[in-house]
């Protein structure tokens, strides 16, 4: 017969420790996820299978620029230089296609592993995730779309005999490759994320984001050429044309008189402000999508 000392259970201490270091708070939990985003943007801390695609797209957007500083070197003064205003066309499918990669990986993690509750049970809010994740995309696409163009001027300014006569003659252009950039970087970031964020399936968001840089640029192409005045509007509906329009107005410059942009035939300052009206309004759409979804 066993004792009663014996037949009692015993009772352990399995609680969590007192934590008595330092208290970081919100503003510390914002900028981590922000820094951890945007490591995540290039794959950064992942497998290596996860970094070849936003590092190699990262690349072909530096091409061009490369290309014009290896020209300025060996053949200053011969050939046509590339001009800030029209850099934007060359690299704008490779930008696409960087949104259309990363977006989804970006936003939809969270969302396929469950993992926002985690989140948001801290000090950190539903619109501190999403502005965060924002801003880390937006910073980003910066590198593909600022950055270039800084190392183009540099191109430009090598290819000349005179450079304190280039930098007097060109220091305008300075914001406004800094201007271009930030703004074609904020909107195909809103953009896309506004897209990618409302579903946690990658596939779903990589093809919407494609579809709508890729299909709305033709579509708008053929509803400007085709159906009169009233078809010009749908030339804000094609990002591509948006930005087009945008970076000309900015940098003072006239597009070709055939493209969609001369022939809808808008006035230049509508260009950005349609960009910028865009911008607060996916902004507000990944904001109310951040507070609606399940956590």
């Amino acid at each position: 017969m066993s004792s009663q000392s014996d037949s009692a259970g015993s009772i352990y201490d399995l609680g969590y420790r007192h934590y008595d270091g330092a208290r970081l708070g919100r503003r510390h939990a914002v900028l981590s996820l922000y820094f951890y985003s945007l490591r995540g943007a290039f794959g950064l801390g992942r497998r290596s299978s996860s970094k070849i695609i936003p590092i190699a797209i990262t690349i072909i957007a530096f091409i061009p620029a490369l290309v014009q500083l290896g020209i300025a070197a060996i053949a200053s003064g011969l050939v046509d230089l590339i001009n800030p205003e029209n850099y934007y066309g060359y690299v704008q499918v490779a930008v696409a296609l960087f949104c259309a990669a990363v977006a989804p990986e970006i936003v939809g993690r969270d969302q396929r592993t469950r993992t926002l509750s985690l989140y948001f049970s801290r000090a950190l809010l539903r619109r501190d995730y999403a502005l965060a994740k924002l801003s880390a995309f937006t910073t980003a696409l910066l590198l593909l779309t600022f950055l270039p163009q800084a190392v183009l001027f540099v191109g430009n300014m090598l290819a000349t005999t005179d450079t304190t006569a280039f930098l007097q003659d060109n220091w305008d252009q300075i914001p406004r490759i800094v201007g271009s950039g930030l703004l074609i970087a904020t909107l195909m970031a809103s953009l896309s994320m506004a897209i990618a964020s409302q579903t946690p399936r990658r596939s779903y968001g990589t093809v919407a984001v494609i579809a709508v840089f890729l299909v709305t640029t033709p579509l708008a192409n053929i509803f400007v050429r085709g159906t009169g005045r009233i078809g010009d509007v749908a030339i804000f509906f094609s990002p591509f044309d948006l930005l087009g329009g945008t970076t000309h107005w900015i940098f003072g410059a006239v597009s070709d008189s055939d493209s969609t942009v001369a022939l809808a035939d808008f006035p230049g300052a509508v260009y950005p402000l349609v960009t910028l009206a865009i911008i607060v309004a996916m902004t507000a759409l990944i904001l109310r999508r951040f507070e609606k979804v399940a956590a």
